[in-house]
């Protein structure tokens, strides 16, 4: 299997560097190919500019969508996208890792998804969802975050996990065609001692082993859909994130159908 790590932390001692380790030893171990996107290291540019469009299908008005679509066509997308795009092409699964900030990615990896899941290449119209352009891959996150599970639980102050990751998930991963496996969550890292610390690597790396048994999250096909794009009345939501009042469903037991069937790896530390 070929594997991406796309990796979004600035300091090469922290957490996050550790599990990006843990992450390519384990998957050579097991005989796969790793590559690494270290977009701190890479000085990743972030924004998207004209510059990423060198030869423009309007040299008078910046239409993103336009010019990525015509780049695409035309072969003259910008050689830092095109070196990552390819990177792409060639991964089965792609791994993100990075730190929970804002209650989402480091703005540096959220600007690598803006120029390198560009319209054309990512998405078009018509292919999105299940149909989307890359359909038979995975990819999955493992994040770290500054504050215990317990805020993170559904009655939590920061509010359920994968509530807060249904952007990325969905928005990015699933909206492009990926399988999204569940993320690999690593509570509060700077809270724990060594001890705890390298149990959390082990478990990340027995999680990393077993990736073949792991059920990729649930994302209602289009035939749950109607014409307007909502779930249909006899559809009962099953995401996790989505309820269906039409079917007489709440959210509560939405969310509660989801916990059931697609449990988050349950990461415990060493006492």
């Amino acid at each position: 299997m070929n594997v991406l790590i796309v990796y979004a932390h600035p300091e090469v001692q922290s957490f996050n560097a550790a599990l990006k380790r843990t992450a390519v030893e384990t998957l050579t171990a097991e005989e796969h190919t790793v590559q690494v996107s270290d977009l701190y290291a890479m000085h990743w540019q972030a924004a998207i500019s004209a510059a990423d469009f060198p030869d423009r299908a309007d040299a008078a008005f910046l239409d993103i969508a336009r010019e990525q679509e015509h780049a695409f066509s035309q072969q003259t997308i910008a050689p830092a996208i095109q070196v990552e795009q390819d990177k792409v092409l060639w991964a089965d699964l792609i791994i993100f890792q990075f730190p929970i900030w804002w209650y989402s990615m480091p703005a540096i990896m959220k600007g690598w998804i803006d120029r390198v899941f560009s319209r054309g290449f990512a998405y078009s119209r018509g292919r999105k969802y299940e149909r989307g352009h890359f359909h038979g891959k995975r990819a999955m996150l493992c994040i770290t975050t500054g504050t215990a599970s317990t805020l993170y639980e559904p009655a939590g102050i920061d509010g359920d996990l994968l509530h807060i990751l249904w952007p990325i998930h969905n928005g990015m991963l699933a909206y492009t065609g990926f399988s999204v496996l569940p993320p690999f969550p690593a509570w509060a890292p700077a809270s724990l001692t060594e001890v705890q610390r390298q149990d959390c690597l082990h478990q990340y790396g027995e999680y990393l082993r077993h990736l073949a048994e792991v059920t990729p999250l649930y994302f209602h096909p289009w035939q749950d859909y109607d014409a307007s794009q909502r779930l249909k009345p006899e559809i009962l939501a099953r995401s996790g994130v989505q309820w269906n009042p039409r079917a007489g469903q709440t959210f509560a037991q939405s969310a509660q159908a989801f916990k059931d069937q697609f449990p988050l790896p349950q990461v415990k530390t060493a006492d």
